[in-house]
């Protein structure tokens, strides 16, 4: 009898463990109560690509949504950095935004924001929050190129990445002229848009020959294809 017992409550947990990892899995791509209160929406219905577009009207032959997974396919041939970036319909001047993102090894990605389509690609026209494979990249990389950097612009103070093949999550905020980079609950990278000092970094660094870089006080955001498999879910923001 006692044996049944516990044979019982090992077959309860077994159920109830089961019934919340099935939970978890389709509270992915949905908002709280809380969240809808405080203003949040929903960029990714965990279905399709409605509100996002090829970057210049590009094709997005590149993207998929699978398992409700926004996928980035890689390509063997093509790791150039002017393939078609998925592009929100929308463009927003002051936000919170959040994402969750995960990569394959060497893979290489990132987050542009205060995008306009007047360049060939999104990362010549706003900063970007760079998603790489910081250990596993086949080339070597500076500070100012690995995750949560402002990419070409600002280093992070700490990287909190989860390994590779692991969920971790972004959030950039953009308050008038304020910016922070946060990745997996931790503020890796804060600056101000427009100063003296950003303007001398800006016209020393790599974006001399991009006079329009990080111009535009309103713009798109853009999940970056860079040939490397990379995968989205829980794709939010809230206007400030």
């Amino acid at each position: 009898m006692k044996k049944n017992i516990i044979l019982l409550i090992a077959f309860i947990a077994m159920g109830l463990s089961l019934s919340c990892g099935n939970k978890g899995d389709k509270e992915n791509n949905t908002l709280s109560k809380k969240q809808e209160q405080e203003g949040w929406k929903l960029l990714f219905d965990g279905e399709t690509l409605n509100g996002w577009h090829g970057y210049n009207g590009g094709m997005l032959s590149a993207w998929s949504v699978e398992n409700d997974v926004i996928v980035c396919g890689g390509s063997n041939a093509d790791k150039s950095d002017r393939r078609v970036d998925l592009t929100t319909d929308k463009k927003y001047r002051n936000f919170e935004f959040s994402i969750d993102w995960k990569i394959s090894p060497g893979s290489n990605s990132g987050i542009v924001y205060l995008v306009d389509e007047s360049h060939p690609a999104p990362w010549m026209t706003g900063p970007e929050y760079q998603i790489i494979d910081d250990e596993g990249f086949p080339e070597k990389l500076e500070d100012w190129q690995k995750t949560g950097a402002n990419y070409a612009m600002n280093v992070t103070i700490s990287r909190p990445t989860k390994p590779v093949g692991e969920w971790n999550n972004t959030v950039i905020i953009k308050k008038d002229a304020h910016v922070e980079h946060w990745l997996n609950g931790v503020k890796v990278v804060e600056y101000t848009l427009w100063t003296p000092e950003w303007e001398k970094e800006k016209a020393e660094g790599k974006w001399k020959d991009y006079p329009t870089y990080g111009t535009v006080q309103e713009g798109y955001i853009s999940l970056q294809d860079h040939g490397s498999p990379v995968y989205f879910r829980n794709v939010m923001i809230k206007e400030l």
